[in-house]
């Protein structure tokens, strides 16, 4: 047998490459695909996800809670924040993602410095929207741009 593979190791090579080939197509991707198409990555909730950009009460919300985490992240009370986000997308599931901008004023030059940021941020308790105005049901993924 080794002699055999010694002098047909391109076989053996092709032989080798073609069985993993054929468990790959024949084993593993029917089982990918079962997976997939299973409810095991299903999340059942009111809140659906959008493509475009939208404004509800939930994403406003989230905006205000994300600029009490940069003011706090900053510690300076020199910061002024727009009345709603430039842009704030729904992942689903209560997952947001805002887009806006702050503006801090330098008391020492009163001189104006415009901002822009990201924060995904996820509302923790579900459908369960009674708590929502309470920034310990929240939870900061992230924040881009301080």
């Amino acid at each position: 047998m080794k002699d055999f593979f010694k002098k047909h190791r391109i076989l053996a090579i092709l032989l080798a490459l073609s069985a993993l080939l054929l468990t790959q197509y024949k084993a593993v991707m029917p089982f990918v695909y079962y997976v997939v198409s299973s409810d095991l990555f299903l999340v059942d909730s009111n809140d659906k996800a959008s493509q475009l950009p939208i404004s509800n009460d939930m994403t406003n919300l989230a905006f205000t809670i994300c600029n009490d985490n940069i003011r706090a992240k900053t510690g300076n009370n020199q910061i002024t924040f727009p009345q709603k986000p430039s842009n704030s997308w729904s992942f689903g599931n209560y997952q947001y993602l805002i887009s806006s901008e702050y503006t801090i004023t330098d008391q020492s030059t009163n001189q104006l410095t415009t901002k822009k940021y990201t924060c995904r941020i996820t509302y923790k308790n579900g459908d369960d929207l009674s708590g929502s105005n309470n920034p310990d049901n929240w939870s900061l993924d992230g924040i881009d741009g301080i």
